[in-house]
């Protein structure tokens, strides 16, 4: 039974200043820790993997990373502190709410 989750970190490719974080392909880099290969193919995780929101690519953190790999969720979340990164805390129906770097 699929139980709903309570939210989920939205990290944005942004900085908390406005400007553009480099380089361009480091959700696809932090997705790869907890993906797999099937059938020679890249296969992101459910509990980290990129998201399309309003056009632009985000890294979604699922609330399991947290109790199932926390030395990775710990990674991640500090490589948002350290750079800036604008991070939102998104719930089922998809409201987003922008959090400080303090809240994760």
């Amino acid at each position: 039974m699929d139980q709903a989750k309570p939210f989920r970190y939205i990290i944005e490719s942004v900085t908390q200043d406005g400007k553009r974080f480099r380089p361009s392909d480091w959700i696809d880099r932090l997705s790869s820790w907890d993906a797999t290969f099937v059938q020679h193919r890249l296969v992101y995780s459910e509990r980290l993997h990129p998201v399309n929101i309003k056009g632009e690519k985000c890294l979604a953190i699922e609330p399991e990373l947290k109790d199932q790999a926390p030395a990775m969720y710990e990674q991640i979340i500090n490589f948002a502190r350290t750079n800036k990164l604008k991070v939102h805390r998104q719930t089922p129906d998809g409201e987003m709410t922008e959090i400080a770097p303090d809240e994760l």
